[in-house]
């Protein structure tokens, strides 16, 4: 196992200073800031390659090279925008990149509906269903959710619309044509894809999301059965629905060689519906058995990568929320010292 930490490059570089001084990180994940759909220059890739190993880090995982609502949508010009996809892969393997992480959102990544301060002084976010209810998804009124576009009001109408005549089955379909073009140069590349599972994992504002539970990720491996086709197993993700199981996923996919990057957070429920809070990495803050789920990827030799997902913001720090930099590192620390006990034992 690979501990790795994410990194924003609009963030000052002395940031990554701090995470190399985190002792069992090695690596750092990071992106370049480029218009969704467009290549990735070659030149640009190195240079941040370069910026990351002056710091005694390695950069072998991009999160994330961003899919174009065209492709999502199957809209006639997918085609450019899959072909830019491919020249970006070819970019990456070039400087030496093994996994990249993408997912088959529509129109926004994540997404939470506000902050709360818990009893400890702590900040983190959460998803609270009543909350989402007063959103009007037409104004960017999303503070704490990871936009790939910021879309104007008409532009939003528009995408709206038109998601309103895909279905379920329109979105596999689409999906289907993206992986049997992709995968072809990810194996070339030998660069394995991470697709990440919808956040949280069910439909919002009745847009389409497929990647939500163990019956739509077998059915996504198999659209290309090739280890190329992998998952990114975000344990935040997939946990909110309590009928997924994470480290039985984990011991299921890790077997079949599926699973390219693992995220590992926990979650507390806070309702008996669908209402959730992040917390910290620590087993007992949330509802998650992140002890089990580490064990599992022990199991089964899991020699791949893994970061600890989304901190609360702690010790009076500010930033972008959901990537406290000091309760990461707490958990990147938590979750290898599990490791250690296993690997030790």
């Amino acid at each position: 196992m690979k501990m790795t930490f994410r990194w924003d490059p609009s963030l000052p570089d002395n940031m990554l200073k701090n995470i190399a001084q985190v002792p069992c990180i090695k690596g750092v994940v990071s992106e370049l800031k480029v218009p969704v759909g467009e290549v990735w220059p070659l030149n640009e890739i190195i240079k941040l390659k370069k910026l990351i190993e002056s710091h005694g880090l390695e950069f072998e995982v991009v999160e994330s090279v961003k899919v174009h609502e065209s492709i999502k949508l199957g809209l006639a010009e997918r085609d450019i925008y899959i072909e830019n996809f491919c020249t970006t892969l070819r970019n990456l393997a070039t400087t030496g990149i093994k996994v990249v992480c993408y997912d088959f959102m529509p129109v926004f990544d994540w997404l939470r509906t506000g902050t709360r301060m818990l009893p400890d002084g702590s900040t983190t976010m959460v998803y609270d269903e009543q909350d989402l209810d007063k959103v009007d998804p037409f104004r960017n009124e999303f503070a704490l959710s990871d936009w790939e576009v910021v879309f104007s009001y008409e532009e939003l109408r528009h995408l709206f619309a038109i998601y309103k005549t895909i279905s379920i089955e329109d979105m596999w379909s689409n999906l289907a044509y993206f992986l049997r073009k992709v995968v072809a140069v990810a194996e070339e590349s030998n660069i394995k894809l991470g697709m990440h599972p919808d956040d949280p994992c069910w439909p919002i504002y009745g847009l389409p999301r497929i990647i939500t539970d163990e019956t739509n990720i077998d059915r996504m491996l198999a659209i290309v059965d090739s280890p190329y086709n992998a998952l990114t197993l975000c344990s935040g993700s997939l946990g909110c629905n309590r009928h997924n199981n994470i480290a039985t996923l984990v011991r299921k996919y890790g077997a079949m060689n599926r699973i390219a990057f693992g995220h590992v957070r926990n979650i507390k429920f806070m309702s008996e519906g669908r209402d959730f809070q992040e917390t910290s990495h620590y087993a007992e803050s949330g509802s998650l058995d992140i002890v089990d789920i580490m064990r599992a990827y022990h199991e089964v030799k899991f020699d791949g990568y893994i970061r600890p997902d989304h901190g609360r913001m702690i010790w009076g720090e500010k930033g972008k929320a959901g990537y406290g930099f000091y309760d990461r590192a707490l958990g990147a620390m938590y979750l290898s010292g599990i490791w250690d006990a296993f690997e030790k034992k």
